[in-house]
């Protein structure tokens, strides 16, 4: 079963990871709209590349047209797709962008379905969260999650207010983990590890971890406990990381800052 004609309004980062996953399900010919002169290189058979909105065919009707855009583009680009609501379902990626602001910049008939992705995306292990709006039907929703589930796993919530707390965990989320990552193969060279070596351990160290907390059934504190034997190098290390003031109080401030961050991105 092939993915239906999709309009793509962004080909960035992620526009262009969900577009290649979409690929891998065989998607129905479809357009995707970025000025940037390297989107091209996304057109072929399935999919044709315009610059802008006047470039789409007057026959063409999707059944999505998903926003790949920065948030920060939403007031000028949203109305220009007005056209297209109550004919198709709109999927946003965009971050703080409200349901109920979109619906002002798209007619109260739009049928709007917000989500929040991830990088991982890129390589099919992304993880996305999305919030139905008003009048979206059962169809339309499973499209989106299709759509969804091509770059990884899918969560829904009913509580939009639920999606600010997510993009700042999930959706910014990979940007804890690379700085981790550069973090202790700044340190391991510190410790006089050769650079190819330390770059080597804090990446596969990250990434095998990572891959253990996703196949086990334990909860995370459990396995933290399982690796750290009583008065080794490890408890030793975790007395500094989890002091008052250190990595418990530093992720609260930093979820907390981001959440703050994802709502002022909606007014």
């Amino acid at each position: 079963m092939s993915i239906p004609p999709i309009l793509l309004v962004g080909c960035g980062r992620m526009g262009s990871a969900m577009l290649a996953g979409w690929r891998e399900q065989e998607l129905s010919a479809s357009i995707a709209v970025d000025p940037a002169p390297d989107a091209a290189n996304w057109s072929g058979a399935d999919l044709k590349v315009v610059s802008d909105v006047a470039g789409i065919p007057q026959d063409f009707a999707p059944e999505a047209v998903v926003f790949a855009v920065k948030p920060q583009n939403a007031a000028e680009t949203l109305p220009l797709y007005r056209k297209f609501a109550g004919q198709a379902v709109f999927l946003s990626i965009m971050a703080g962008r409200t349901i109920g602001g979109m619906r002002a910049l798209l007619g109260d008939s739009a049928a709007i379905v917000r989500a929040m992705p991830n990088t991982p995306a890129a390589v099919r292990q992304g993880m996305t969260v999305a919030c139905p709006g008003p009048g979206v039907k059962m169809p339309q929703g499973e499209l989106c999650e299709r759509l969804l589930k091509a770059i990884g796993l899918v969560a829904w919530v009913e509580n939009e207010a639920l999606l600010d707390p997510v993009t700042a965990v999930s959706g910014s989320g990979p940007a804890y983990v690379f700085l981790l990552a550069e973090l202790m193969e700044q340190a391991a060279r510190e410790q006089g590890i050769p650079a190819d070596l330390a770059r080597l351990l804090a990446r596969q160290t990250i990434a095998g971890s990572g891959a253990l907390l996703a196949s086990s059934p334990e909860e995370a504190d459990a396995l933290r406990v399982a690796v750290t034997s009583p008065g080794g190098t490890t408890e030793r290390a975790l007395a500094v990381l989890m002091a008052p003031g250190a990595w418990p109080a530093a992720m609260r401030e930093a979820i907390a800052a981001a959440t703050k961050r994802s709502r002022e991105l909606a007014g």
